[in-house]
């Protein structure tokens, strides 16, 4: 009975065409908002996981830090690499400091870090110094300086620091010039423009540290949040972990909010293309009162005839949702290898549009998708299977 109803209903009728065509848009308005519904997170997540990685770069998984400057030794150093032998340390001493070529300034943060250890926690820093290793007064600037001042390699900059030092009759600060040998670019302008590497033995002379000391280490870790908490346990008194995240909790935060937004408002696309699958149901419904009513009186039961309109509306909506998620992620796949899409790299990090669907947000579109088609299809069920014999068949 309901798969004779279900083909019955689901056929071409001539005399009522605009149920069907009710039926195609309610499949195509399912199938476009799944689609895009898709897309639209792969997108957002896309975006999340590559500005997640260039943070994870930059800012180092884990960093030590100490409430004094120049707090942290080399036996600090050495007691945590015998203890955390799977991580990777890169002590620092950084500074603020004013980059001056010509008569352009530029402000930011100066790190004085050894270039060996540095390399093996940062990918950025490793890349922009494949061919050279800088030591004494040498100095790696972002690109973004770099190409504010249209600096070539091997030029002089001064560095202006904060540490007053005697200039006659006056204080003055402490001025140094340094040779300019390599620049980095890690795809985000903010750092580009504000970080600097220089040696840290170079950088503790001018600062007056004494040899050994540092103001934190940088750490490389695969696995930050658990190990984070095994390092805090281990540090001195006066030092302490933080990691990437905590340092971009609000930037992360919005971004969230963004994307559950977006995901929201994307599904009542799906919400607004179910309504033409209760219209159509409906319309079949008005049109079909007579045949139902008469199969009621021949024995049908209300529960097949509600089975058999609820299976109708989740094979149009269903369907949709199969299409959708074929075009879905075709398009994800097609946006993803083709540059069909370019973006401004100084403003988003890449020139090419990041494509990263999860699969938790597949699953939550699909669950999404699913129970509105189940509870589109469900009053135009009920309706049907509560049509009344008597009044039905005495009247039309």
């Amino acid at each position: 009975m309901v798969k004779y109803l279900l083909f019955k209903y689901l056929r071409f009728d001539k005399s009522q065409p605009f149920i069907t065509l009710s039926a195609i848009l309610a499949f195509l308005g399912v199938s476009v908002g799944l689609m895009v519904l898709i897309i639209a997170m792969a997108i957002m997540n896309g975006f999340d996981k590559e500005f997640e990685r260039k943070l994870f770069t930059m800012n180092y998984p884990i960093t030590i830090i100490s409430y004094m400057k120049g707090s942290i030794d080399d036996s600090d150093v050495i007691r945590l690499k015998e203890q955390f032998k799977e991580l990777k340390f890169s002590p620092y001493i950084s500074t603020q400091a004013i980059v001056k070529y010509g008569n352009k300034l530029e402000g930011g943060l100066l790190f004085g870090v050894n270039f060996d250890d540095e390399k093996q926690i940062n990918s950025v820093i490793n890349e922009a110094l494949k061919d050279t290793t800088p030591n004494g007064f040498e100095i790696v600037l972002g690109k973004g300086i770099a190409d504010d001042f249209a600096l070539s390699l091997n030029e002089k900059v001064t560095m202006l620091f904060m540490q007053l030092s005697a200039g006659g009759l006056v204080s003055m600060p402490t001025m140094k010039r340094f040779n300019y040998v390599a620049n980095f670019s890690s795809g985000l302008i903010a750092y580009d423009k504000a970080y600097s590497y220089t040696d840290v033995n170079a950088l503790a002379k001018i600062l007056g540290y004494e040899s050994g000391r540092y103001d934190g280490i940088h750490i490389y870790s695969d696995d930050p949040k658990s190990d984070i908490v095994k390092l805090n346990q281990n540090l001195s008194p006066g030092q302490r972990a933080i990691g990437w995240w905590e340092q971009n909790g609000n930037f992360f935060s919005a971004l969230e909010l963004e994307k559950r937004a977006l995901f929201i408002v994307l599904m009542l696309i799906i919400l607004v293309a179910s309504l033409n699958i209760i219209s159509s149901l409906l319309m079949t419904v008005m049109n079909r009162r007579q045949e139902i009513a008469l199969l009621l009186a021949l024995g049908a039961s209300k529960s097949e005839i509600k089975k058999s309109f609820f299976v109708q509306g989740v094979v149009i909506g269903g369907s949709g949702i199969i299409f959708g998620l074929i075009l879905g992620l075709f398009g994800v796949w097609l946006l993803g290898s083709f540059d069909i899409v370019n973006l401004p790299a100084d403003v988003y990090g890449s020139s090419k549009l990041p494509m990263e669907l999860a699969l938790s947000d597949l699953a939550m579109i699909l669950i999404g998708a699913i129970v509105i088609v189940l509870l589109s299809s469900y009053y135009p069920a009920k309706k049907a299977s509560n049509v009344d014999i008597l009044t039905t068949l005495r009247n039309e």
